[in-house]
């Protein structure tokens, strides 16, 4: 492993929890300000999805606004539904039973050529969806998770904390256990990261799923780096990046 670059660290900067997992922000980490019951909480970068669930707004949002939006849309629902509501409805006026019967027999007519032109009728094209294939070699699958990864929020953490802590371990390696699953571990002296992506469902994006404050708690190969990452925090594997 190589060696890592210890910097000093300054504490004369207050101390920051993030209120939704409690970790204490790192310097360069800046927390995104939520209002929840009236309050201000700190959100740290991995958590404003989660604060967004819990459905704390964050600050900067009329929150007034939120409310007449949803009112607006129900007034408008109501709207409809009173405009259906009002339009008179026309009695048919009665006929003689000639007239009925010429009547459903015009009908019977045309629903019999309505039928016949629906048979005629070419079917609809399918809708083609786009679906990634999974690549079968490794060095493919770590390329496309690492995309996957610097389009995401995650290189923002990254580089931030980077600016305090120096330049991570990344080490990116396919599960041994799920095809399609690629683990991605960040790491540096005083904190680590490990994410995960599942190249059968991209849309989910790149889940954080664990972290921790020692090296030593990950296993041997999670650190042994193949990646590095940029000055934006953004991760290529280390024969892109040579």
């Amino acid at each position: 492993m190589p060696d890592v670059t210890r910097k000093s660290i300054s504490t004369n900067s207050p101390v920051v929890n993030c209120d939704v997992c409690g970790r204490t922000l790192l310097p360069g980490e800046s927390p995104d300000v939520f209002l929840a019951a009236g309050a201000k909480r700190n959100v740290c970068e991995l958590c404003t999805q989660r604060a967004s669930h819990e459905g704390w707004i964050r600050e900067g949002l009329d929150e007034a606004t939120v409310r007449r939006g949803h009112n607006g849309r129900s007034r408008s629902l109501l709207s409809r539904l009173r405009g259906r509501r009002d339009v008179p409805v026309h009695e048919e006026p009665a006929h003689d039973d000639a007239a009925h019967d010429a009547r459903g027999a015009h009908h019977h007519g045309h629903h019999a050529a309505t039928a016949h032109v629906e048979r005629d009728r070419p079917p609809a094209p399918r809708e083609h969806r786009n679906v990634h294939a999974i690549p079968t070699n490794a060095d493919l699958k770590m390329a496309r998770a690492l995309d996957l990864f610097n389009g995401s929020a995650h290189p923002r953490t990254v580089a931030g904390v980077a600016r305090s802590l120096g330049a991570p371990i990344v080490a990116v390696r396919p599960s041994a256990t799920e095809g399609s699953v690629v683990t991605i571990v960040v790491g540096w002296e005083l904190s680590w990261y490990r994410f995960e992506v599942d190249l059968g469902d991209e849309a989910a994006g790149v889940r954080l799923v664990t972290k921790g404050t020692e090296l030593s708690e990950l296993e041997p190969a999670d650190q042994m780096p193949n990646a590095a990452a940029d000055e934006h925090g953004e991760l290529h594997l280390a024969a892109q990046h040579a």
